[in-house]
């Protein structure tokens, strides 16, 4: 089985390539470039690199979201449209979910947090229960502080994602909060990809045309309109 993943979901750009469980390659970047510039590239390097004809592939997974609203369309439309070309399906995994799944057998919470701008996070908390990973929350967009105070309930908990790094100073203040290291901390096509084969095993491989976006927010267009609306009522 050969399957193809991809994360534009957050500033990272990431793409990766698995055949049986076993990971060929990964190609991932976390610099300025916009993902319409990068993840094609990416795709076409990797598969020259491992000399991949396209045609071979079995499935194709995309991190749906939360995250960028660009970002999580230019994903989709790639997944979808290289799905529809080659007559694969698609798995769509919530990219809080593939984050989690950078960190393995720990008995500690893993709570992702993603920069979601105007002081809040998107996030939800994770922990392993033997070979599985067990979302423990719903998604949510929270305050930093609304994140403290559940992660407070738990008796260890690491955080990762970006949103680690921006709130880094204040998590730390709690002698139970643990940082991951850069290698776990963002998004990788490689966690997509294993997410994804666990969302296979559990028959979750649908059409490219039903995939569905995580987005948790109205878009800022959308939200800067309501608000014009509001003020003129």
């Amino acid at each position: 089985m050969k399957l193809l993943a991809i994360d534009t979901t957050g500033q990272t750009a990431s793409a990766a390539l698995a055949e049986d469980g076993v990971l060929l390659a990964e190609y991932t970047i976390n610099h300025k470039m916009t993902h319409s510039q990068t993840i094609m590239p990416m795709i076409e390097a990797i598969t020259k690199s491992i000399e991949l004809d396209l045609s071979m592939l079995d499935y194709i997974a995309c991190a749906c979201g939360p995250g960028s609203f660009t970002g999580l369309r230019i994903g989709a439309a790639t997944a979808k449209g290289m799905a529809l070309g080659l007559c694969v399906p698609v798995v769509a995994v919530p990219t809080l979910d593939a984050l989690a799944y950078n960190i393995f057998s720990t008995d500690a919470v893993l709570c992702p947090i993603m920069d979601a701008r105007r002081q809040q996070v998107y996030t939800a908390f994770y922990q392993w229960q033997g070979q599985k990973l067990c979302r423990l929350t719903e998604y949510a967009a929270l305050s930093i502080q609304e994140v403290i105070k559940k992660a407070e309930a738990f008796e260890k908990v690491i955080f990762l994602g970006d949103g680690a790094a921006v709130y880094k100073k204040l998590l730390l203040e709690q002698s139970s909060f643990f940082i991951a290291p850069l290698h776990c901390c963002l998004q990788r096509a490689a966690s997509v990809a294993a997410a994804a084969m666990d969302c296979i095993a559990e028959g979750k491989a649908i059409k490219g045309s039903d995939m569905e976006l995580i987005y948790l927010r109205k878009p800022q267009a959308q939200r800067e309109r309501e608000a014009r609306m509001g003020k003129e009522e």
